[in-house]
């Protein structure tokens, strides 16, 4: 990949590093949900944007195309992982 970090600016990568994420590999292992649920419980402004330019980071595409065409399943995914984590206790 070019650029790892595609569509992840510099506001971005601040919010993920006070999510405690400063490298692409954590990134990758986390997932675009996990990474923005981290951020989320850091940053609560942190809007769904992110969640689309982080998974469009992940994917090599632009994260409008990301917002268009993965909206939904990306939606399903964090509404199952908020249950999952809601269950645990996190």
């Amino acid at each position: 990949m070019a650029d790892e970090w595609r569509n992840l600016g510099p506001k971005s990568r601040q919010m993920l590093a006070a999510a405690g994420i400063t490298e692409w590999a954590q990134l990758e292992a986390l997932g675009a949900v996990a990474a923005w649920l981290r951020v989320k419980a850091v940053w609560p402004g942190a809007s769904l944007n992110l969640l689309w330019a982080l998974q469009g980071a992940l994917c090599d595409l632009p994260w409008q195309q990301v917002a268009r065409e993965q909206r939904l399943s990306l939606l399903l995914a964090l509404e199952q992982e908020v249950q999952v984590q809601s269950q645990r206790g996190d």
